[in-house]
C-alpha cells in the first residue's frame, strides 16, 4: 500500500505523517504537491493523506483556497472511483470545504487554540486512544438531517470522550455537536478527523495508540 502525501503551502503536518507512515508504520510515502495533477502512481488499494497545518494560510476559511489546487481536482476524481483519502485536522477542513465530506468545521467553542493531549473513542469497537489535538477551527458542525444521516449510516467514526469512555460536554475540547471527533462517508473510503494520530505513533513519545487509527481504517 503506497500513500500520497498531499503539501500546500502552510502545511506543517507533512513530514510528521511521513515520519509516521514510513519509520513507525514501515509503509511507502510520496509527497504530492499541491501545485501538480494526476495521481498515476496510485491504485484505489493506496491512499491520499491531507496533513494538518494551515494551507493557504487558513485565508478566507481553513481550508477554502486548498480545496482548488490543481492536485485536489485529482483527489476528488480518486475519491470518486473508490481510493482511499485521509484528512487530518487542517486536512478535515479541505475535505468538508471540497464535499468529499459532510459537514464544516467551525471556530472552537472558547474562541481559543486548543493543543493538548485528549481520548477519544471508536464508535463501533469502543476503543478508548489518548492522541493530541491542536487546532482553532475544530468544532464540527453540521445540520440536523446530516447529522441523522451521519448516525444512522454509522459514519461517525470517533467522538471525544474521558478516559473512562464517557461522552459528555466535560470532554469535548473544541464544542464540536454529539463530540464528533471524525467520520467517513457513505462509501467509507473518504475519512476525516481532528484529532493527529501520526503524534502518537512513537514509543519515544510516550504513545502509540495513534497505530490502532492507522490499523482500523488501512489495516497497517
Amino acid at each position: 500500500m503506497k500513500f500520497g502525501l498531499l503539501v500546500f503551502p502552510g502545511s506543517n503536518c507533512d513530514r510528521d505523517m511521513a515520519d509516521a507512515l514510513e519509520k513507525d508504520l514501515g509503509q511507502q510515502v510520496i509527497l504530492l504537491w499541491h501545485k501538480d495533477k494526476g495521481l498515476h502512481p496510485f491504485s484505489t488499494d493506496d491512499c491520499i493523506v491531507l496533513p494538518g497545518g494551515f494551507s493557504f494560510g487558513d485565508y478566507l476559511r481553513c481550508g477554502a483556497i486548498a480545496r482548488f489546487s490543481p492536485m485536489m481536482q485529482s483527489v476528488i476524481e480518486f475519491a470518486g472511483a473508490g481510493g482511499k483519502v485521509l484528512g487530518v485536522c487542517n486536512g478535515f477542513q479541505v475535505l468538508c470545504e471540497s464535499g468529499l465530506l459532510p459537514g464544516v468545521l467551525l471556530r472552537n467553542a472558547g474562541q481559543k487554540f486548543v493543543c493538548k493531549n485528549i481520548f477519544i473513542k471508536d464508535n463501533l469497537e469502543k476503543n478508548i486512544l489518548k492522541i493530541p489535538v491542536a487546532h482553532g477551527e475544530g468544532r464540527y458542525y453540521a445540520n440536523a438531517e446530516t447529522l441523522h444521516r451521519l448516525n444512522m449510516n454509522n459514519q461517525v467514526i470517533y467522538r471525544y470522550c474521558d478516559e473512562n469512555g464517557e461522552v459528555d460536554t466535560r470532554s469535548n475540547p473544541n464544542g464540536a455537536l454529539e463530540n464528533i471527533a471524525g467520520i467517513c462517508n457513505e462509501n467509507r473510503n473518504v475519512f476525516g478527523m481532528m484529532p493527529h494520530p501520526e503524534r502518537a505513533c512513537n514509543p519515544i513519545l510516550g504513545n502509540i495508540d495513534g497505530r490502532q487509527v492507522f490499523n482500523k481504517l488501512f489495516g497497517i
